[in-house]
């Protein structure tokens, strides 16, 4: 049994827009582990477009100079070497172009399951407080803003480099003082992206955050837009979208201004390294080190590995803008799991299932919410755990769930003929089918009504979902066929309420939990539901205000500040004076 004790959950916040972790980009390179071949290969062809361009320029540079200045035509072993040069280097960026987005885009699908995993690793903490248009802005917005960083600057700064080496080399031996004119250039170039790198990733985290409240704003907008437009509201928060598109257009104008002032300083560096290299040859020329005839082909050599230095470059100032994205990605990824897996799981014993919470204290960062909570509901029995609102009564059932794991204590599930396991010592999968939790929001997908309650179990055949549809009343709701519409907008709550119970249902589980369940439920179609979840052997822990709910209770648990403070059945419980029951129901004794 394990003993180990958790930490107690805090609300993860967003990683703060304006001031984005540095290295959040380079903590994104390991995806591409992954796709070693396919990132070679990529490589190989930035190297090849980029080589093919220096040695097309200075090839096509030499014979102008040699027809010009020797008045020798070019021969035709050199045209052919022009003619091969222009395919090589057109196949060669396309295939780079094919190669690079390929990888990107494969980098990407893996990083959204990635993202998706990591927030439901984390759940309920990590999305507690945030809002789905956030959340769907981390999952998709900047997940795919990351593209041009896979896609434009890892293989073009691996084949600028290798240009710019082999480049000065050739310039070394040929005319040294080319190099001298080039070199200077290069680092400052290579340099430029990282000398406003803080005010870029800000305008670049301004642009996300901006983006991401947009995006907020227009899912809660459209979910709520009948309920806008009943209040007469719509105008209002028609002109707050507006006024969020405007910030996120302020921010985006500030990127590009920034952009185009680097833009310019590269432009002008260039200038500077076209002036230097001219010099640099016409006193080679003079001098008589350089021939005249070779002089347009160095300056072009000088001049073309400059080119790909300038475009990664380039490519790195508009990375260093992603980084509010890559740090939010990486976030997503990196967080936490509330509930680890079991290092050995041990498997859950057949038969009925009882619950036991031993000595469970937790809170959420602040006041215990559970205070040494001790409570047992045998296999097969079904409890009433009553209690105000804030008694910590949805916090039982979501250590139950194992959404959370106590900071102290222990939740077991206990059996009739084994010994009890903690719940985290049990794979999830297991668990998941052995313990089924129901709350009172019923989260419907757009599909067939079929389709929402096979949700949690696939595998059910058409007369099992019949049978269960007919037990919980979802058979008069509408055909299995029937599109139940995002969200189950089309649906009232009583019969989201049905669809939820009879999807719980399918599992078979043995430990049911309802969480305020039949809240949307009249008294009929509560005591309806009732007898659809009478089943031999399960156990079922119903949350709820109803007294009539309450009262088909077994045994009902009353818990105040953190424990159980009163336990039994309903006519011992309300003919007690002073009844805890009694308090909670607003009842007199």
């Amino acid at each position: 049994m394990s003993t180990a004790t958790a930490t107690s959950p805090t609300t993860s916040a967003t990683p703060d827009a304006d001031a984005p972790a540095r290295g959040a980009l380079r903590a994104l390179l390991p995806a591409l582990a992954a796709h070693r071949a396919m990132t070679a290969r990529t490589c190989a062809a930035a190297l090849l477009e980029q080589g093919s361009l220096v040695a097309l320029v200075t090839l096509a540079a030499h014979t102008v100079g040699t027809a010009v200045i020797e008045g020798k035509a070019p021969s035709a072993a050199t045209v052919s070497a022009l003619i091969a040069l222009v395919l090589v280097r057109a196949l060669t960026t396309w295939r780079e172009m094919d190669l690079s987005h390929d990888l990107a885009y494969r980098v990407l699908a893996v990083l959204r399951v990635r993202v998706f995993d990591g927030l439901a690793r984390s759940a309920p903490a990590r999305i507690a407080g945030r809002r789905s248009g956030d959340l769907a802005a981390t999952a998709m917005a900047d997940v795919e803003a990351l593209e041009f960083f896979y896609a434009h600057t890892t293989a073009q700064l691996v084949a600028s480099a290798t240009v710019l080496t082999g480049g000065s080399l050739v310039l070394a031996l040929v005319e040294p003082w080319l190099l001298a004119a080039v070199l200077p250039v290069a680092a400052l170039l290579a340099a430029a992206p990282f000398a406003d790198a803080r005010g870029r990733a800000a305008r670049g985290g301004r642009t996300r955050a901006a983006v991401a409240r947009l995006s907020a704003d227009t899912v809660e907008t459209v979910d709520g837009l009948r309920e806008l437009l009943a209040l007469g509201r719509f105008a209002e928060r028609r002109r707050t979208l507006a006024e969020h598109g405007r910030r996120v257009g302020d921010a985006q104008r500030a990127e590009a201004t920034g952009e185009a002032v680097a833009a310019s300083v590269r432009d002008l560096l260039i200038v500077t390294a076209v002036l230097g290299v001219v010099l640099a040859a016409a006193q080679s020329v003079t001098s008589g080190r350089l021939h005249g005839a070779w002089a347009p082909a160095a300056m072009a050599l000088a001049l073309s590995v400059l080119g790909p230095v300038a475009e990664s470059a380039r490519s790195l100032s508009q990375a260093v803008a992603l980084r509010a994205a890559a740090s939010r990605v990486g976030a997503a990824l990196t967080a936490p799991a509330l509930a680890p897996p079991p290092a050995a799981p041990r498997p859950l014993p057949p038969g009925p299932l009882g619950v036991r919470l031993r000595e469970v204290r937790f809170d959420y960062g602040g006041q215990p919410v559970l205070d040494g909570l001790d409570l047992t509901v045998p296999p097969g029995q079904t409890l009433a755990l009553v209690g105000v609102s804030g008694a910590g009564k949805s916090t039982c059932a979501h250590l139950l769930a194992r959404f959370w794991d106590p900071s102290q204590g222990t939740v077991q599930l206990v059996s009739a003929e084994a010994g009890p396991v903690d719940v985290r010592d049990v794979a999830d999968p297991e668990l998941r089918r052995a313990v089924v939790l129901v709350g009172q929001e019923t989260p419907l997908f757009h599909g067939t009504l079929a389709e929402n309650l096979r949700l949690a179990a696939p595998e059910a055949d058409d007369d099992l979902l019949a049978q269960t549809a007919r037990r919980c009343g979802v058979d008069r709701i509408a055909a299995m066929d029937t599109l139940v519409g995002e969200r189950g907008a089309t649906l009232s709550g009583g019969q989201r309420a049905r669809i939820a119970l009879a999807r719980a249902l399918l599992v078979r589980p043995r430990v049911l939990v309802l969480d305020e369940s039949t809240a949307h439920l009249d008294n009929t179609g509560d005591a309806q539901l009732a007898d659809a979840l009478r089943e031999e052997g399960r156990t079922t822990i119903v949350i709820a205000h109803r007294p009539a709910t309450i009262r088909r209770a077994d045994r009902i648990a009353v818990l105040d500040q953190g424990r159980i403070t009163e336990e039994g059945t309903w006519q011992e419980l309300t003919s007690r004076p002073g009844s805890a029951l009694n308090r909670v129901l607003g009842t007199p004794d």
